[in-house]
């Protein structure tokens, strides 16, 4: 039977999730869902992975957010200076 608590190394992945590159966070988040989805995990570890996905949200939204502020495009103006144009303006210029 496996160990139902995952007490101590749930809080090392709490702490390895904020760290985690988005890509892993992503794809950590997508095998939980799955595990979730698939309706065998006992009660206590499906709360434990529940919590560790909002986790992993949270995370991949911060990644999400600190790309954009990123995504910038450096511009000059009319006397030749630099000027950072964020995201959001780059994509309204292109509607």
């Amino acid at each position: 039977m496996p160990p139902v608590s995952n007490g101590p190394k749930n809080a090392g992945a709490a702490g390895a999730a904020k760290e985690a590159p988005f890509e892993e966070a992503l794809k950590k988040l997508e095998a939980i869902v799955e595990q979730m989805e698939a309706g065998e995990l006992p009660l206590e570890t499906m709360m434990a992975r529940f919590e560790e996905g909002v986790r992993l949200v949270k995370t991949c939204q911060t990644r999400l957010e600190e790309a954009e502020v990123k995504i910038s495009r450096l511009d000059q103006d009319a006397a030749g200076n630099p000027v950072v144009t964020p995201a959001d303006a780059l994509l309204n210029n292109d509607e």
